[in-house]
């Protein structure tokens, strides 16, 4: 039977969701120009179907223009399908940029840094997943025996990102139940949060492939251990030199990087709500979790939101050239986009100001008192989301970086979505994301 290829045309959404249009593949050039047209309220579909109500009702209309250098075509063999898509920016039917694209989103972060500090992001996405055709054994993290019984899915996932363009680093068994941990080489600017959402999709192809299920969910079950995304990151200069390290700064940090690290801390929790996107997500930021409860910068301390990675000198490697920051409060229920524009946009913020930098954590912070957090300027997170879409909408500079637009669609977005799982016992909210990512 004669057969006619599809490509989709995609965005990541308010969701975390990858939606788009496809047609045949014979007729991309042509639609390279041309686009797909798209909707407005397609913004406001949740990531459990459902469509919250927002301005735009049945009017409007966009087109999303694919950016030809994320297309990506993964074979898998065996005469299925090909995983065939290209992400894409959300426009107005003039070409302009849609004021609620989380694409734009970021780049306008990205300009902002380039334009006035003359700085570029270079950044790689960490990302944990759960393969649910392993079966839950107990003393399986980091197991040789964890590895070899996900059988080809690694192979198979690794060879499909190098079809995509990816550069794998490392995948491995994790702590959690039927969890594996993949990191890929890092990437500058857009190119970082694209290869965040090429990444999801080559691995739920293939597992799809091998008969399984991949998920992101932030967190598999209450007791669990849950699937942080974690974004390495790190300054370049005009000319493309390493410009995060300073022997001579405090902690390492270059002027530039500490200010940048001051402006994520202290904007942490006003944007929390853009990194850390689903009521399931804060079961996971607690403490004593392995993951992120306070605004900190710590230095070999994996509770910490900030966290200043170790140079391995073995490598005999410039130190300049490894030195670079982790944000860890974050999971796949957020958009690449959103989240990496938060941590750009909260950069910015700290750079405008020149702020110094935080200092670095040594202790268990649950031990301290409210006061005591207080006077080490520090905070506990939101505690949920909600909480964190009150904080987010108090917050004038975030809604200046997303503008009016944006700001209020993810507001009602999200609320909506919190209103979705009113009811649910945390166990159920587990199970409804866990289908969703």
């Amino acid at each position: 039977m004669e057969r006619d290829e599809i490509v989709m045309v995609c965005c990541s959404d308010i969701a975390g969701q990858v939606r788009g249009k496809g047609f045949p593949a014979r007729l991309l050039a042509e639609r390279e120009r041309r686009g797909v047209g798209w909707t407005p309220t397609n913004a406001m579909i949740t990531a459990h179907g459902a469509i919250a109500d927002g301005p735009w009702g049945a009017l409007g209309d966009l087109v999303l223009l694919p950016a030809m250098d994320s297309h990506v075509r993964v074979d898998f063999g065996d005469d299925s399908a090909a995983t065939n898509f290209v992400l894409a920016d959300i426009c107005d039917l003039d070409g302009g940029p849609w004021d609620c694209c989380l694409r734009n989103f970021l780049r306008r972060g990205l300009a902002a840094l380039a334009e006035e500090f003359g700085l570029r992001l270079k950044a790689a996405f960490e990302h944990e997943l759960h393969y649910d055709q392993v079966d839950e054994r107990p003393n399986a993290g980091y197991a040789l025996d964890a590895f070899r019984r996900q059988g080809r899915f690694g192979e198979v996932f690794l060879g499909g990102l190098r079809q995509a363009g990816v550069t794998p680093d490392t995948f491995m068994p994790e702590y959690g139940p039927q969890q594996y941990e993949v990191t890929v080489e890092p990437a500058v600017g857009l190119a970082a949060a694209d290869q965040a959402v090429i990444l999801r999709e080559v691995a739920r192809g293939a597992a799809q492939h091998l008969g399984g299920r991949a998920s992101f969910t932030p967190i598999l079950r209450p007791d669990a251990v849950g699937n942080g995304v974690h974004v390495h990151f790190s300054l370049l200069d005009r000319d493309d030199r390493p410009a995060t390290h300073d022997g001579s700064g405090t902690n390492g940090l270059s002027a530039a990087a500490a200010a940048f690290a001051a402006g994520v801390t202290s904007m942490l929790p006003d944007f929390l709500a853009l990194t850390a996107a689903a009521t399931v997500s804060y079961l996971r930021l607690t403490p004593h979790r392995w993951s992120a409860a306070f605004n900190n910068l710590g230095r070999q301390d994996r509770e910490a939101a900030l966290r200043i990675c170790p140079v391995f000198e073995t490598t005999g490697n410039d130190v300049a050239g490894q030195f670079h920051l982790e944000f860890r409060a974050a999971d796949a229920a957020a958009s690449p986009y959103a989240l990496l524009a938060a941590i750009v946009w909260a950069g910015v913020h700290g750079l405008r100001r020149n702020l110094s930098a935080p200092p670095v954590t040594h202790e268990d912070l649950a031990g301290l008192s409210a006061s005591e957090l207080t006077e080490r300027g520090l905070e506990r997170l939101p505690q949920s989301l909600a909480a964190a879409l009150d904080r987010m909408a108090g917050s004038g500079e975030v809604r200046a970086w997303m503008g009016p637009a944006l700001h209020d669609a993810y507001l009602c977005h999200k609320r909506f979505e919190v209103g979705l799982m009113d009811g649910l016992d945390d166990a159920a909210q587990c199970a409804r994301y866990y289908q969703a990512y």
